[in-house]
């Protein structure tokens, strides 16, 4: 699934790729480090908010920053590029969402819903941008390719599922 995120991010517009990695998934280590590329960061694996400040406490990371979590097997470059042009030299931080309705459509989990936006939820895909404000910027895309989260064996199923189709469509 990895492979799937960073084919989406090398063939998009971003410059540099990082990888945080942990002790709680050595054969993802290797993996990652195989790739021509990417670089890793070492961190606890203790947690998504605590291994993302980890990397950006690295003095060679500046703002802004697209953060992608690993479990978006139908993420596409296309989709990356969207998002960056969509925050442009904006300061604020970016958080970007779909809609909870999207998610049961598609019959995927949800596992996190937005505190103030309960209809929205997070999709993994972030910039951190270089205001130290609190101010955050709320996108909403109604694509699946950002609304698969793979987070149970369902997800997986489902994402698999999508992907041959998506296949059996391009030929």
């Amino acid at each position: 699934m990895i492979d799937r995120v960073l084919a989406a991010l090398e063939a998009s517009r971003i410059e540099t790729i990082f990888a945080a990695v942990s002790p709680n998934a050595p054969a993802t280590r290797s993996h990652i480090e195989e790739r021509d590329g990417v670089a890793t960061i070492e961190t606890a694996g203790e947690g998504y908010v605590t291994d993302l400040l980890t990397v950006l406490e690295r003095p060679e990371l500046s703002p802004p920053l697209l953060t992608v979590a690993a479990d978006l097997p139908l993420l596409e470059a296309a989709v990356v590029d969207r998002i960056l042009a969509a925050h442009g030299d904006a300061e604020a931080s970016r958080t970007v969402c779909v809609p909870v309705a999207l998610k049961r459509r598609l019959g995927v989990s949800i596992e996190t819903r937005l505190e103030a936006d309960d209809h929205l939820a997070p999709t993994g895909v972030n910039v951190v941008g270089t205001t130290d404000e609190s101010t955050t910027m709320t996108d909403v895309y109604d694509d699946p390719r950002l609304a698969v989260n793979v987070n149970r064996r369902e997800d997986a199923r489902l994402a698999a599922d999508m992907l041959r189709d998506r296949t059996a469509e391009e030929r």
